[in-house]
């Protein structure tokens, strides 16, 4: 049977039992690039075999309560966050744990506690932004995240286009996790619907509109917009554009309303004819931006709810004539690396992702032990990356109509 799963947490041992092969990066893994039986893609990491290398003895909980002079049944249930254990002794236990290299046998575990100590993802690598450079980012820091707490992590990856049921499933039945991360909330989300049902704890990376039962992390794209639309209003922009991403995502409303009460901020009427949405290629972004900058009173700046879309305003400002930060601003979100070697460089409100990452673990671990889900949300504020690609108009927006009617 293909496998579908892989544990992806750090490697916490000492550093004289780590072999050379062990160490990968996640980019040496060819994430994404495998395809089993099913078409579903899988991690895949190759590691050396290590006969004729001599193994030092494992390191036991004896040895770990003989050192600390506590018995082996205090020192299970300290790690294993029993409440009967202070907080004190759960840290002098889990220090020298890690201090020796005691790693407990996950399935010795899951037999006494009733679980796997793993949080489930699962990719679909169809997605838009599936293989952005930003994925190793948020892998690293999901793991990251589960790996302080002494978790793993457990990614399933599929080429399907609606994979969640039986994939959901197939990890819940087979006991590979304990809850689930669930990047990009949908207004309509099925995970979350199938999840409830299940009575699987999860934490989403985004807001929902039904919140019941639901912790999240979020970054406020919503205020990004809107400080977008004001930044540019103070520069001297009176006509501002924006150009959304996909709607089906709980972010595509937020954002939008962030741009529309930038715009009520600064005293700025939004004009129909200057927005558009569901760009979340540089593609779409292109082919938007052309509608917008060939109306008759085409906006001096615009505002994209996506980096990608915004790359592709570059483009279609390069084919009316216009030079991106001189004749057009342009200001988006996300903080891709592609964005900082544009020219010029994108101005945009970028995501910390391993943060992200390393926060919605820590919160997924918090809701399976129990906690109850409306204390476990958070929200951040991304960060303004102010580069070349924004500036007081030069043109206005009859000056500029008529250069882009010149170019065509």
């Amino acid at each position: 049977m293909a496998q579908n799963h892989i544990r992806c947490a750090k490697l916490r041992v000492k550093p004289a039992r780590v072999h050379p092969d062990y160490r990968k990066s996640l980019a040496e893994t060819g994430f994404g690039d495998h395809a089993d039986s099913q078409g579903r893609n899988r991690v895949t990491v190759q590691i050396k075999s290590t006969a004729g290398h001599t193994q030092p003895l494992r390191v036991t909980i004896s040895d770990v309560s003989e050192a600390l002079g506590l018995t082996k049944s205090t020192v299970s249930r300290a790690m294993n966050d029993y409440p009967d254990i202070s907080e004190g002794t759960r840290l002098r236990v889990r220090r020298m744990a890690e201090k020796m290299g005691y790693h407990p046998l996950s399935h010795a575990q899951a037999i006494r506690t009733g679980l796997t100590k793993s949080l489930g993802l699962i990719i679909q690598m169809t997605d838009h932004d599936a293989h952005r450079p930003f994925l190793a980012e948020f892998l690293a820091g999901l793991s990251q995240g589960a790996s302080a707490e002494g978790w793993t992590l457990t990614i399933a990856a599929s080429n399907e286009t609606n994979p969640t049921e039986a994939v959901f499933n197939d990890m819940i039945r087979n006991r590979k996790a304990d809850g689930f991360i669930l990047p990009r909330t949908m207004v309509v989300d099925p995970r979350v619907t199938l999840l409830r049902n299940a009575g699987v704890p999860f934490v989403l990376f985004g807001r929902s509109p039904n919140p019941a039962d639901c912790a999240w992390f979020d970054v406020l794209g919503e205020d990004a917009m809107f400080d977008a639309v004001t930044h540019l209003a103070k520069l001297g922009h009176r006509r501002i554009g924006f150009i959304n991403g996909g709607m089906q995502y709980t972010y595509g409303a937020l954002r939008r309303d962030g741009y529309l009460n930038g715009m009520q901020a600064a005293g700025l009427k939004p004009a129909v004819a200057h927005m558009r949405e569901g760009a979340v290629t540089q593609s779409t972004g292109a082919a938007h931006a052309r509608e917008i900058l060939r109306t008759s009173n085409p906006p001096t700046a615009i505002v994209c709810a996506v980096d990608k879309a915004a790359l592709g305003v570059y483009t279609a400002a390069s084919e009316c004539g216009l030079e991106v930060g001189k004749d057009l601003s342009v200001i988006s979100y996300d903080g891709i690396p592609e964005g900082a070697h544009a020219a010029p460089p994108l101005s945009t409100y970028a995501v910390d992702f391993t943060e992200s990452g390393q926060r919605l673990s820590a919160l997924l671990i918090r809701r399976i032990k129990g906690e109850d889900p409306e204390v476990l949300r958070e929200t951040v504020k991304a960060t303004f990356l102010d580069r070349g690609s924004s500036g007081p108009p030069c043109l206005n927006s009859i000056e500029l109509a008529q250069r882009v009617s010149s170019a065509s």
